[in-house]
């Protein structure tokens, strides 16, 4: 049976090139009502959206995330930060900077992320998230002037694709999903599947990259990733508490 909610969700692709047609307050107002709608874990709601709007602003993101050009030219670009700083205002003499509050807001964030982007797939838009703005956190907060008690978690770039993109193969259900109990990994299913990631970035780089999933897997576990994460949020005022 046919479900076009179902094969929305799984025809998604990252988008990384944008036409240069902006996004109406309509459409706007349809990604962000879908957006905040999402699970609230508790109904805590501890998630808030910058959009960045400034030219000057975003260009800095741009370097501040990796150097990654279509932060600056998509036709949108949102910053999805953990905050309790409303919250400080309502209960003053609340307990602040506990590590579940931080896996709470990145919970609410995803979910929530989530949400929007699968809107904006919705009505023909593309989008990608980005990561790359904890590559330098403190800045980001300097940048976007976030008060202690929030925290940028991810961006998303928004806007109408000029790409077409091959999506990208993820692991067989049967890898994902255990039953009762968590579940030797079935290495025939991981070969398989490593085959078919080399295939997928063969014919996306033109024989150019010719990568397996676990090949990706091991340079990317080879070191620490953002070893200065904790620092940084304890500077914005989480994790704290002993």
């Amino acid at each position: 049976m046919q479900n076009t909610v179902v094969d929305l969700m799984k025809s998604h692709r990252s988008i990384r090139k944008f036409t240069a047609k902006p996004l109406s307050r309509e459409i706007q107002e349809k990604i962000l009502t879908a957006a905040i709608s999402a699970s609230s874990s508790s109904f805590v709601q501890c998630v808030s959206i910058i959009r960045v709007v400034n030219k000057d602003k975003r260009e800095k993101l741009v370097t501040l995330t990796g150097n990654q050009p279509y932060v600056g030219n998509a036709a949108e670009f949102w910053v999805f930060c953990i905050d309790y700083a409303r919250h400080q205002k309502i209960v003053p003499k609340g307990c602040y900077g506990y590590t579940e509050q931080v896996i709470l807001g990145a919970v609410d964030a995803g979910i929530m992320g989530q949400n929007a982007l699968l809107a904006a797939e919705s009505l023909s838009l593309g989008g990608v998230f980005i990561g790359g703005i904890r590559n330098n956190p403190l800045e980001v907060c300097k940048l976007l002037e976030l008060p202690c008690q929030v925290f940028p978690l991810m961006g998303l770039c928004l806007g109408y694709p000029e790409e077409s993109p091959e999506c990208k193969p993820r692991l067989p259900v049967d890898i994902f999903v255990h039953e009762d109990r968590y579940q030797s990994l079935d290495r025939d299913a991981l070969d398989q599947y490593d085959q078919q990631v080399r295939e997928y970035y063969k014919n996306r780089t033109n024989n150019k990259k010719d990568n397996s999933w676990s090949d990706d897997i091991e340079a990317k576990l080879a070191k620490e990733a953002r070893p200065f994460m904790q620092n940084a949020l304890k500077e914005q005022g989480f994790m704290t508490v002993i």
